[in-house]
């Protein structure tokens, strides 16, 4: 079988890779350079709890395959199962905390509450005003600048090609298969992959399939290094747009959250917000009091495709045999790349799929 998968992100060079390694001719076409749309904005959040419960099957597989992609992908991409603790800092977060922590348990989610006590006496320094918190050790974070390059290098070892600075011209389908014409050449396949995140709604509509999506981007920043104290990811059950953060190796902070996303322009290029640093500032104070007055020496925000449902879009065309969709994670895809190529390949490559896929099937939005 031949495949073609259009967008170099985490989700199109991970299906690249689980498809190549079944034996699949795969070519991955992307217009920029691999991992250098949404998912080099990325957090790098390996997170489960606050997921939609049904997508829980699926970030469990990807959790499963994150504590081996070192070793599958002979290259250290920074996954450290630090920890994810969430802070709470009134009643109506603990409420949402708890109702979570209830329904999870029979999605395979176990989390921890903590008392201001346990906080203190297992993270001293953070939160000092929380009420409560909750934690889940096996979840932490990863490194996005090295994840999508990681898993192209490993496709191409297992023979797939990669063509980058390609922009689509045309896609067009026949009996023979799918045809991607690019300004140099034109690919053929049998099989297309639609992973152009928030330009999925784009090949979709090539084939009678509307996807209401809009292009956003989250605003991130990271600090000067510092002293290496903060373990866990950080986080916020919270109303709004709560601040998060995580301390690299290295001793900087990154940290994003607080303030609305910023509106990429009609190149899909998302610029930050100066103005919104301060807000950002002050919620992340509130998480790390230390903190304060720690000097900022970058801003950063990527182009992402938000769906009105909040839900990605995967598993295969409603309209199309042979076409297949995974785009529109809406922010919080990363950690579930690894889950998406692999289910992706054994979905394509059997026609079914262990995890269940139906709660995103693009068929929701036929109506």
């Amino acid at each position: 079988m031949k495949a073609i998968i259009l967008g170099g992100g985490l989700m199109g060079t991970a299906t690249a890779f689980f498809l190549a390694r079944r034996g699949h001719r795969v070519t991955l076409i992307e217009r920029r350079q691999i991992g250098a749309g949404a998912t080099v904005a990325s957090f790098g959040n390996i997170r489960r709890s606050g997921r939609y419960l049904p997508q829980m099957p699926l970030a469990n597989r990807s959790l499963a395959l994150w504590n081996r992609l070192a070793r599958m992908l002979n290259q250290d991409v920074e996954f450290r199962a630090t920890g994810h603790l969430r802070l709470i800092f009134d009643s109506h977060g603990l409420e949402k905390m708890r109702q979570f922590r209830a329904d999870a348990m029979d999605w395979g989610l176990t989390l921890q509450e903590l008392d201001p006590g346990d906080i203190r006496r297992r993270f001293p320094g953070l939160g000092p005003e929380a009420i409560a918190a909750s934690f889940s050790p096996q979840d932490g974070s990863a490194n996005p600048r090295l994840i999508a390059a990681a898993f192209a290098r490993a496709a191409v070892q297992n023979g797939a090609a990669l063509v980058e600075r390609a922009s689509v011209e045309r896609i067009s389908e026949t009996a023979q298969g799918f045809h991607v014409a690019t300004p140099n050449q034109t690919y053929s396949g049998d099989v297309l992959v639609n992973c152009a995140g928030g330009w999925g709604p784009d090949i979709a509509r090539v084939f009678g399939e509307e996807v209401p999506c809009r292009l956003a981007g989250p605003q991130m920043a990271v600090t000067e290094p510092l002293p290496h104290r903060i373990h866990p990811v950080v986080g916020v059950w919270a109303r709004d747009h709560g601040a998060y953060l995580r301390q690299v190796e290295r001793g900087n902070v990154v940290f994003g959250g607080a303030v609305a996303r910023s509106k990429p322009d009609r190149n899909g290029f998302a610029r930050v917000d100066a103005a919104g640093l301060r807000t950002q500032l002050q919620a992340v104070v509130r998480l790390v009091p230390a903190l304060r007055g720690v000097a900022v020496i970058r801003q950063w925000s990527g182009c992402e495709g938000y769906i009105s449902d909040m839900l990605p879009v995967i598993g295969p065309s409603a309209t199309t045999p042979g076409l297949f969709h995974a785009f529109g994670f809406c922010g919080h895809g990363f950690q579930l790349g690894p889950g998406v190529g692999d289910a992706m390949a054994e979905l394509i490559s059997t026609g079914d799929c262990v995890t269940p896929l139906a709660p995103f099937h693009i068929s929701r939005f036929a109506a």
